[in-house]
C-alpha cells in the first residue's frame, strides 16, 4: 500500500446504551404552549442526567430534528444542547426526513461512531402539532417584500396600499401530500382498499397496542426510558381500557369517498406533542464508562416509492409503503429472514398501514410475522406519534427490550414516512 493512502480502519460496533423521552401528548393538551425546543431539551437532560454526560467532551455529537419548525428553530439541535446541561461545546446539527426523522438521526451518528470519527453521540427528535408555525399568507409576503425593494417613501406606501383583508388569513400547515393534495390518511385508505385490510383486524391491532403500552407500564419498563414532563408521566394518548368492541362503535373518518370505509380515530395515529432522545456510543467508550451495551444497532435501510401516480402495483407503492421494499433489502443484504427476529417493531402510523405492510412482505417472500413478536410494548398508535420523535422511542424501546431477554437477541425496527419513505433497521444483543 502507497505510504500516502491511509491504512482501512475496522467498523467498530454501535452500542445503544440507553434512551429518554417524555410522555407523548395529545395535541392542544398539557403541551399546548411547549416549544418544540422545550421538549427537545426536557428528553435530553433527562438523558444526561440518567448517563453522566454532564463533563466536558462527554458526548461528541448531537443530532436531532422536527418535521414541523417556526423559523426561529432552524439550529433547533444545537440550541437545544445550548439549553441542556450537554457541555455546550458539544457540535449538533438538524436532520429531517418526515416521520423518518428519528430514525435516521440515529443512523447518522452511528455511521460516526463507526467510523470512528466520534466515539458517542446523542440522536432523537421532537415535534408539536400544537405550535405548529403559522406562515404569512403568500400574496401578503410579496406585498411585504415589494414593500421592502421599493426605493422610496411613495413607492412603499403604494405597494402597502395593495394589502386586502384576505391576505390577512395566515398560512397553516396542512396534512397533506404537496403532489396529490391527499392527507396520509387518505393514502393509507386506498392503500387499505388495494390490500383488502379488514376493519376488525385494524382494531384488534390498535386494541393491541392499548393493552401492551398499559401492560408495560404497569411492570416499570418504561422507569428508566420515561421521564414525567408538565404533568404527565404516561402517554396521553394510553388507553387501558381500550376493546375491539369499544373501538368498533367509532365512526370511520378517511376513504368516506369510496366504498366501505374502515379507518377511524381509533385505529389511526392521534396528532400529538414529544420528544425522544437516544445514546449511541462505540464498545471502547462504554467500557470506559462503566455503561454497558442494551443492544447494537447493525444494519439500516432506506427506500422510497413512487407515489404520485397513484397507488400502484397492486397498493405496494402507496404512500407508507417503502418499508416493504426496504426491510426485504435489507434483509437480503444481511443474510436473515423474518423468523430470525425474536422482535418487531413496525410504527403504526395507521393500523391498515401496519397490516398492509405485513402483508406485502408476505408477497416478497418473507415468513409471516408471529403477532406475539410484533410491538410487544404498544407503539404508536398507544403512545402517539409526535413525528421526528418516534424512531428514537422504538430504537430505545427496542434495545431496552432486548437486554431484558435471557442470551442473543434480535430485533427489527420498521417506520414508514411522509413523502413515500421507509427507514429501517436491525438491533442485536450478543
Amino acid at each position: 500500500m502507497s505510504p500516502l493512502q491511509p491504512e482501512p480502519q475496522a467498523v467498530r460496533k454501535v452500542a445503544v446504551l440507553g434512551g429518554a423521552r417524555i410522555p407523548f401528548a395529545r395535541s392542544d393538551g398539557p403541551y399546548a404552549t411547549a416549544s418544540v425546543q422545550e421538549m427537545l431539551t426536557a428528553a435530553l437532560d433527562a438523558l444526561v442526567e440518567r448517563h453522566g454526560l454532564q463533563e466536558p467532551g462527554a458526548v461528541g455529537e448531537f443530532v436531532a430534528g422536527a418535521v414541523l419548525k417556526h423559523s426561529r428553530d432552524f439550529n433547533l439541535a444545537r440550541e437545544t444542547v445550548l439549553g441542556s446541561r450537554l457541555d455546550a461545546r458539544t457540535p449538533a446539527y438538524d436532520i429531517q426526513q418526515a416521520c423518518g426523522t428519528g430514525l435516521q438521526a440515529v443512523i447518522a451518528a452511528a455511521n460516526k461512531i463507526a467510523l470512528g470519527q466520534t466515539g458517542s453521540a446523542v440522536a432523537g427528535g421532537a415535534d408539536t402539532t400544537s405550535d405548529a408555525p403559522l406562515g404569512v399568507n403568500d400574496e401578503l409576503r410579496r406585498i411585504l417584500l415589494a414593500a421592502r425593494r421599493a426605493k422610496s417613501a411613495g413607492a412603499r406606501l403604494k405597494a402597502l396600499a395593495r394589502v386586502r383583508p384576505r391576505h390577512l388569513v395566515p398560512d397553516i400547515p396542512r396534512n397533506a401530500e404537496p403532489r396529490t393534495g391527499l392527507s396520509m390518511g387518505e393514502h393509507a385508505a386506498v392503500t387499505a382498499r388495494a390490500w383488502g385490510i379488514t376493519r376488525q383486524a385494524q382494531d384488534e391491532l390498535a386494541a393491541t397496542s392499548h393493552r401492551r403500552l398499559a401492560a408495560a407500564y404497569d411492570r416499570g419498563f418504561f422507569q428508566d426510558l420515561v421521564v414525567p414532563f408538565r404533568g404527565l408521566e404516561r402517554d396521553q394518548n394510553l388507553r387501558p381500557g381500550s376493546t375491539v368492541e369499544k373501538l368498533a362503535a367509532l365512526e370511520p373518518v378517511f376513504g368516506l369517498d369510496g366504498p366501505g370505509p374502515t379507518m377511524t380515530a381509533g385505529n389511526s395515529t392521534p396528532l400529538t406533542d414529544g420528544a425522544a432522545t437516544v445514546l449511541l456510543a462505540s464498545e471502547e467508550w462504554a467500557r470506559a464508562r462503566g455503561l454497558a451495551p442494551l443492544a447494537y444497532l447493525t444494519a439500516y435501510e432506506t427506500a422510497a416509492v413512487d407515489f404520485v401516480r397513484g397507488d400502484v402495483a397492486d397498493g405496494e407503492d402507496g404512500l407508507l409503503m417503502a418499508p416493504a421494499y426496504a426491510v426485504p433489502r435489507m434483509l437480503e443484504r444481511a443474510g436473515l429472514g423474518i423468523e430470525d427476529f425474536d422482535l418487531i417493531e413496525i410504527h403504526e402510523a395507521f393500523a391498515s398501514q401496519v397490516l398492509a405492510t405485513l402483508a406485502a412482505w408476505e408477497k416478497r417472500g418473507l415468513a409471516p410475522v408471529d403477532r406475539a413478536r410484533l410491538n410487544v410494548a404498544g407503539s404508536s398508535l398507544a403512545t402517539g406519534h409526535p413525528f421526528a420523535a418516534t424512531g428514537a422511542r422504538i430504537v430505545a424501546t427496542l434495545a431496552r427490550l432486548l437486554a431484558e431477554r435471557e442470551g442473543p437477541a434480535r430485533g427489527l425496527i420498521s417506520v414508514c414516512a411522509a413523502g413515500g419513505q421507509g427507514v429501517t433497521a436491525i438491533l442485536e444483543r450478543a
